[in-house]
C-alpha cells in the first residue's frame, strides 16, 4: 500500500469514527476519498476553472504565493444556477490537489440540526478536530443560501435563522481555520445570500459559474456524448449539429442538457427493446426531446436545474 492509499484509508477511518460520534452531521455530508474529475472533463467555464486552479496552488505550490508576497484566499464561493457545474469544479479542485472530497449539503445540515434539537456545542469542535487529524482535504459547502433551496421546500421564512446562522458561521470558520483544508462554497441564490458569508476570512473570493451560451453547453455535451459512446462500445450519434440543438432552448443549464441527451438515448434503447428498427441519434431526435422537455416544463411552477454530472 503506497503513501496515498494509506492517507485515503486514514481519511476514511476518521470519517467513519465521526459518523459514529455525530450521526446527524454525517447524514448531511458525503466523503469521497479519491475524486477523479480532472478540469479537462468539465465543458467550458474557462474563467471559473482559472479561479479554482489559482486556489489549488495553495496546496500544490504554496511557495509561489510567497514569492509574490501574497497568500491564498481563505475560501472560494461559487455563484451559479443549479446544474452549471459548481460541484464539478469543487471535485476538480480535490482531484488536482490529490485531497479527499467532503461535500456538505448545507440545507440537509440545517434540517438535521433542527431535527436533533441542538447539541451544537459538540458538533463544531468535534468536526474541526476530525479535520485536523485527517490528511489534507477539500470541504465543499453546497447551497449556502439554505432558505431558498428545493431541499427546504422553496423559500422558508419559518426557520430560526439567527441560531442557524450563528451555528453555520462558527462551523465554517472552524473548518477554514484547519490549515490542511481547502474550503469552497456554492449557492444558486446569490441575490439573497447573507453578507456574513462573504466577509474577510470566510468566502472572500467570489467566482461566477456562468456558462457561455451555446459554446460551453456544446462542449459539455460533446464530453458526455463521447462518454456514452465509450460505455456502449460503438457510435451512438449521427453527425449531430449540437449548436443547432442547443439554440432551440436557452433556459436549461448544462446539467439539464446532459439529461436531455440521455433521455434521447433512453428512447432509442426502449425502441430497440420493443423490436423496432433503430438508427443512430440525429439532430432531429435531440430537437424532438428538447420540445418534449419544453412542454413539460411549462407545467411546472418552478423548474430548477439538473445536476451537472
Amino acid at each position: 500500500m503506497d503513501a496515498q492509499e494509506l492517507q485515503r484509508e486514514r481519511t476514511q477511518n476518521l470519517w467513519l469514527s465521526l459518523q459514529r460520534k455525530l450521526p446527524p452531521l454525517a447524514k448531511a455530508a458525503i466523503l469521497d476519498v479519491k475524486t477523479e474529475v480532472p478540469f479537462e472533463r468539465i465543458g467550458g467555464l474557462a474563467v471559473a476553472k482559472d479561479e479554482v486552479l489559482t486556489y489549488a496552488c495553495a496546496a500544490t505550490h504554496p511557495e509561489v504565493y510567497e514569492r509574490w508576497g501574497t497568500f491564498p484566499p481563505s475560501a472560494l464561493l461559487l455563484l451559479g444556477q443549479r446544474g452549471t457545474g459548481k460541484t464539478l469544479l469543487a471535485q476538480a479542485l480535490a482531484t488536482r490537489t490529490g485531497t479527499g472530497f467532503l461535500c456538505v449539503s448545507v440545507p440537509h445540515l440545517v434540517i438535521e440540526l433542527l431535527r436533533s434539537g441542538g447539541r451544537l456545542s459538540e458538533w463544531t469542535p468535534t468536526f474541526a478536530q476530525t479535520l485536523s487529524e485527517m490528511p489534507p482535504i477539500t470541504v465543499f459547502f453546497n447551497e449556502l443560501e439554505f432558505t431558498q433551496t428545493e431541499e427546504m421546500g422553496g423559500r422558508r421564512t419559518d426557520l430560526p435563522q439567527g441560531p442557524v446562522m450563528d451555528f453555520l458561521l462558527e462551523f465554517i470558520d472552524q473548518t477554514i481555520a484547519v490549515q490542511t483544508t481547502l474550503v469552497i462554497g456554492a449557492t444558486s441564490h446569490p441575490e439573497t445570500l447573507r453578507q456574513a458569508f462573504v466577509m474577510p476570512g470566510r468566502f472572500e473570493r467570489i467566482v461566477e459559474v456562468n456558462p457561455v451560451f451555446p459554446d460551453d453547453i456544446v462542449k459539455a455535451l460533446l464530453i458526455h456524448a463521447a462518454d456514452a459512446e465509450k460505455r456502449a462500445g460503438h457510435p451512438l450519434f449521427d453527425s449531430v449539429d449540437w449548436a443547432a440543438v442547443v439554440r432551440q432552448y436557452r433556459d436549461p443549464a448544462p446539467g439539464d442538457w446532459v439529461r436531455l441527451m440521455h433521455a434521447t438515448l433512453r428512447r432509442k434503447a426502449r425502441c430497440e427493446a420493443a423490436g423496432e428498427v433503430v438508427t443512430l441519434a440525429t439532430t432531429q431526435d435531440l430537437v424532438d426531446e428538447v420540445d418534449r422537455a419544453r412542454k413539460a416544463r411549462t407545467r411546472l411552477s418552478s423548474t430548477g436545474g439538473g445536476i451537472y454530472l
